[in-house]
This record gives structure tokens, C-alpha cells and sequence, in this order.
């Protein structure tokens, strides 16, 4: 009953912004529903999407936890993430509506998540205000973990972007990361989504981890 009442009035909000953004002409819509196991199905679903829309878990929230007892289970957003490899942008709890993507703060490491992230925020860095590149390099990092200029990528595809280069132990760069973001006052993080497993053993990297936990603005997340 519980479920049935939650997505009737998901449903009601779907239909009724449909009918303001169809009103306008911006776009095509349309509703659809999974019956079974939540984040396995919804992550079949996304292999054709381009972006997710993830929302933060909750772990005091009342509705957070009638929806565990409706099946849908607290990593929801981690296991769609690693199960489709889509790229998913992911909402804070705190989070207001509010323009995203003025001031990005992007995270890089010479990695293919760190790079499906980049690519999945092109057009949010091409159309933002002020990129912020963050370089962080374990102080055991040799001269071959560099990788590719990444800087001088972005340039050429017209993105203002500004370098901050930061050296610290792997395991302090989570708490750093967040720190940064609210330094420069970035209103989009965007990362590599780090996991681990067999089959449906999945487990998140200790940096996606805790930014999942403690994330106070949007951040985009690539596997």
C-alpha cells in the first residue's frame, strides 16, 4: 500500500511538470515503471540513458526508511552507478532548487572512471563560469601517473579552466575534496565513481564512499 501510494504521487509530480515543460515545447517525456528488484531493474533500464538522476541516501529520513521496507535498499544509488556504468548526477539531501554547473569543481586522476566523468561533464564545463581542474598526487606518485595534459583538453574545447595542483595520502583526499568544493564555492563536483566486486558484489572505493555520505552540492559520477 505504502508503494502503491509513493509512486501515485511521483506519478502527480511527473504529470505535472510534464504538462508545464510540454506547455513550453522544450521537450518529450515519458513516464515508465519497473516491477521487481529496484536498483537491478532501473539499472537495465539505464543502459539506454544518457544521465542519471540519483538522489542522496537519507539515513534519517522516515521515507528513507519505509522505502528500505519497500525493497528499496540504501545503496540504491552506488549499485545503479556500478551496475550500468552510466554517468548519474546525484543530489544532496540538503539541496535546493538552484542553478547547477556555474562553478564545477572537477576531480582528476589519471583513471578510465576519472575519465568517463570528464567526458559525461563536457557541457556542463563548456557552458560553466569557472572550472576548477584539482590534481591530487600521492606523494609515492612517479612522473608516469601524470597521464594525458588534461588542462590543454579542456582549452581546446573551450572550457575556462584553472589548475590547483595538491599532494596528499589517497586515503585524506575525500575529506580534502569536499573541503575544496566548498573553498571555491562550487556549486557541481564532478569525480570517478571507484568500485570493486564479482557479479553483484559490488563495493565503492573509499573516496566515492564517503562523498556519497557527505556531499553538500550536485556531483557527477562516472564508473
Amino acid at each position: 500500500e505504502y508503494e502503491m501510494q509513493r509512486r501515485a504521487s511521483a506519478h502527480a509530480c511527473f504529470d505535472s511538470v510534464v504538462g508545464s515543460v510540454a506547455a513550453k515545447r522544450l521537450a518529450h517525456i515519458e513516464w515508465a515503471e519497473t516491477v521487481g528488484e529496484p536498483s537491478a531493474l532501473f539499472a537495465l533500464q539505464a543502459l539506454g540513458a544518457d544521465l542519471l538522476l540519483l538522489g542522496q541516501h537519507d539515513p534519517g529520513s522516515a521515507a528513507t526508511e519505509r522505502d528500505v521496507r519497500a525493497g528499496v535498499s540504501a545503496d540504491f544509488a552506488e549499485s545503479v552507478l556500478l551496475a550500468s556504468g552510466k554517468p548519474a548526477l546525484l543530489l544532496p539531501t540538503i539541496f535546493k532548487p538552484a542553478p547547477i554547473g556555474r562553478v564545477v569543481l572537477v576531480a582528476w586522476k589519471a583513471t578510465r572512471e576519472s575519465a568517463r566523468a570528464l567526458s559525461a561533464a563536457l557541457p556542463f564545463l563548456q557552458s560553466a563560469e569557472r572550472v576548477i581542474l584539482a590534481l591530487w598526487a600521492d606523494p609515492g606518485d612517479g612522473e608516469d601517473a601524470a597521464g594525458p595534459d588534461i588542462e590543454l583538453g579542456l582549452r581546446r574545447h573551450g572550457v575556462n579552466v584553472s589548475v590547483h595542483r595538491e599532494v596528499a595520502p589517497a586515503r585524506e583526499v575525500e575529506e580534502l575534496l569536499l573541503s575544496k568544493a566548498a573553498d571555491v564555492g562550487a556549486d557541481l563536483l564532478v569525480m570517478g565513481c571507484y568500485g570493486h566486486g564479482r557479479a553483484r558484489e559490488w563495493v565503492l572505493g573509499g573516496a566515492s564512499r564517503t562523498v556519497l555520505q557527505s556531499m553538500t552540492v550536485p556531483v557527477l559520477m562516472a564508473h
